[in-house]
């Protein structure tokens, strides 16, 4: 059974009539019903037909719209060279669409031999007769000084010419210019202005920008929901940071009800694009099983991902999976190799512990100085345990200082490092790297023994049995030695046990009420 005939509409065959009647502007108004399928079935190939005659008769739309099919490869192989010949056909008449067209494909050596200066020509023609992606290409010209001298003020009047005609993307490089200051006096509210007006167009760069602000509360008021509102339509274009942006909102509760749900949903969309940050939000939750399944190895694949483009964090907990051997082969070496890609882009605790790995030779060779090295990295990011570490190699090492030791461990008991609170104690009890000094060992001592370290506990007990540092007090001295002992400090027990002698019956029940208390 045959297939009805086509039904053609009656403007399309009045314009078919001209057309085959040889009237150009009836040829070229064919090709675009065909092009359409306006009033007729589409058809790329018919269109071409039709383009090509108007054209070789000189219609400058007709040469433009066969250039377009041509350079997209539409209804015919793709073919820049001869894009670029019916480009230049209508540029040469005058029309500013080819014009733009024919400079962007001499801006990128297409069909033609890539030639700044042709670019710069043909971009101003059409940049004059208010063509908006040409003037934007010529503000983009002046701002980079490429084919030009750079000049900021002349790349900012071309982008507003365009910005004002509606052009997107000169509106969002307008707020971005407004933003920095740059070619311009810093505006904030210009900034928002032009950013929500390529946002409201759909550009999602805009979005995102818009977004952030919202988020942050940079120069609009902080309002989480608007910046969920510009995320999320940034997002449905499959903008990756601002999907990684709602996936932060949602997993924070940042100004709107907390939802692990779509926190997880919008990490895995951004993550599935590639978002380092994204892939390793994935891979915690992976590693701990918040809202997915416990999967050490899933949480080592999307650390992998991030890692290996080179995000910190990522490449530090592959380290930590490789070194334990969850969800991965253990393999310490392999382990170091990924804590030194994070520790040579500063990440504090790859620092530290990388430092940890050079002291014990656990997975590389086994250097002090190199673990001193690493230490004194993290140390100087004010990281308590690093400096803690880097007082006590100093104290080991045949070339350290006391005295630099003692600074480095003043640094970490000023941030309540116990350990360094009780070496502190020691060194003012001796006199190492500084005037001995038993008050200040007391105070060391108690800051110490306070946050639980049992031999703190205990000279702090012997301090206050002898009035050493502090007026002599059996009460607390019974106390502190009771805590030391009970964490299993054995000498405690026998000066307890002298302690206890030498007490009033009414003190060694004060003690014991202080005991249990």
């Amino acid at each position: 059974m045959q297939g009805a005939a086509p039904t053609y509409s009656a403007e399309f065959l009045r314009v078919k009539g001209l057309a085959e009647r040889g009237v150009l502007q009836a040829q070229h108004s064919l090709g675009f019903m065909y092009v359409n399928g306006q009033g007729v079935p589409k058809n790329d190939e018919l269109a071409l037909v039709w383009y090509r005659m108007a054209a070789a008769g000189g219609l400058a739309q007709a040469q433009y719209n066969l250039g377009v099919m041509l350079q997209k490869g539409q209804g015919v192989a793709q073919d820049y060279a001869q894009a670029a010949h019916w480009y230049g056909r209508a540029a040469e008449q005058g029309y500013a669409p080819a014009q733009y067209n024919l400079g962007w494909l001499y801006a990128k050596g297409h069909g033609v031999p890539g030639d700044v200066g042709q670019a710069l020509y043909w971009f101003s023609q059409a940049a004059e007769q208010g063509e908006p992606g040409a003037q934007h290409n010529l503000g983009m010209m002046f701002e980079t000084g490429k084919g030009v001298p750079q000049d900021q003020e002349a790349a900012m009047r071309w982008y507003r010419r365009a910005a004002e005609q509606g052009y997107l993307r000169s509106q969002y490089n307008l707020g971005l210019r407004y933003e920095a200051g740059q070619g311009v006096a810093r505006d904030a509210r210009e900034a928002v202005a032009w950013m929500r007006k390529a946002a409201k167009q759909g550009h999602a760069p805009a979005q995102f920008n818009l977004g952030l602000r919202y988020d942050k509360g940079q120069d609009v008021e902080q309002d989480s929901r608007q910046a969920i509102l510009w995320y999320g339509r940034a997002g449905e274009q499959g903008h990756a940071s601002s999907q990684f942006n709602l996936a932060l909102i949602y997993d924070t509760g940042h100004g709107v009800p907390r939802d692990e749900a779509l926190a997880l949903a919008w990490y895995r969309r951004a993550a599935e694009q590639g978002h380092a940050g994204a892939q390793n939000s994935l891979g915690m939750r992976h590693e701990h099983g918040q809202g997915v399944a416990l999967d050490a190895a899933q949480a080592a694949d999307w650390y992998r991902k991030a890692a290996e483009q080179g995000l910190p964090a990522a490449q530090y907990h592959l380290g930590q999976l490789i070194d334990a051997g969850n969800g991965v082969e253990q393999d310490a070496a392999l382990a170091a190799h990924w804590y030194r890609k994070a520790a040579e882009q500063g990440h504090l605790r790859a620092q530290f512990d990388l430092g940890l790995r050079h002291e014990s030779g656990n997975g590389v060779a086994q250097d002090s100085n190199e673990a001193l090295a690493w230490y004194r990295r993290a140390a100087s990011q004010d990281y308590a345990p690093a400096q803690y570490m880097v007082g006590a190699l100093l104290d080991r090492l045949d070339t350290g200082n006391p005295f630099e030791a003692t600074d480095w461990f003043h640094k970490a008991a000023d941030q309540r490092h116990a350990l360094a609170q009780f070496e502190l104690g020691l060194r003012y009890d001796c006199g190492k790297g500084v005037e001995r000094d038993y008050e200040a060992a007391h105070f060391w001592y108690l800051c110490a023994a306070r946050q639980g370290h049992a031999r703190a506990q205990f000279n702090l007990g012997v301090m206050y049995a002898a009035g050493q540092g502090a007026q002599r007090d059996l009460v607390e001295a019974y106390a502190w030695l009771h805590r030391a002992g009970a964490a299993g400090v054995a000498p405690a027990t026998a000066y307890l046990a002298r302690i206890a002698g030498r007490m009033e019956p009414q003190q060694l029940s004060q003690a014991e009420r202080l005991v249990s208390a």
